[in-house]
């Protein structure tokens, strides 16, 4: 009988350094953990504006993109589009372990007031404004005007 306090207490230090594990484990998952991937800016038709797409991944948290900015246009802008409406935002939800889409007839940035015109084969320096992550900076390649990504595999 004297083994059974042994094995009881021995039995509960596995147990509370198996939770402590588990604990610090799941504080990973109390922050978001983006990545951006897919980054594209079509060549603009016009000198003054600009539309961006790209795909944010996250494997943690929930997180939200407040805003964006980039050296490239005095004001970039965040954008919905619904039944061919679009609409101005000032943020996105970026759902825990899910994504985040911006793409073409959906979601998109608008680059406004350009310095100057993007040409096919340039890169633009984007930072995206994420409410827990912080800043995370993209370089946006421009790609010819009818790119699309969907497409780009087949």
């Amino acid at each position: 009988m004297r083994r059974t306090p042994i094995a009881l207490g021995a039995l509960t230090l596995a147990a509370g350094l198996a939770l402590t594990a588990c604990g610090s484990g799941s504080e990973a998952a109390d922050k978001p953990d983006v990545k951006v991937e897919g980054a594209f800016i079509p060549a603009p038709a016009s000198g003054d504006m600009a539309a961006g797409f790209f795909t944010v991944h996250n494997k943690g948290a929930a997180d939200t993109l407040t805003s964006v900015s980039s050296g490239a246009s005095q004001k970039v802008t965040l954008h919905s589009t619904k039944g061919g409406v679009m609409k101005e935002r000032k943020s996105f939800a970026v759902p825990a372990n899910g994504e985040l889409d911006f793409e073409r007839g959906g979601n998109h940035l608008m680059f406004e007031n350009l310095k100057r015109r993007p040409a096919k084969g340039d890169k633009v320096s984007v930072q995206l404004h994420f409410a827990k992550s912080g800043t995370v900076t993209v370089s946006f390649p421009v790609k010819v005007a009818t790119y699309n990504p969907s497409h780009a595999s087949h």
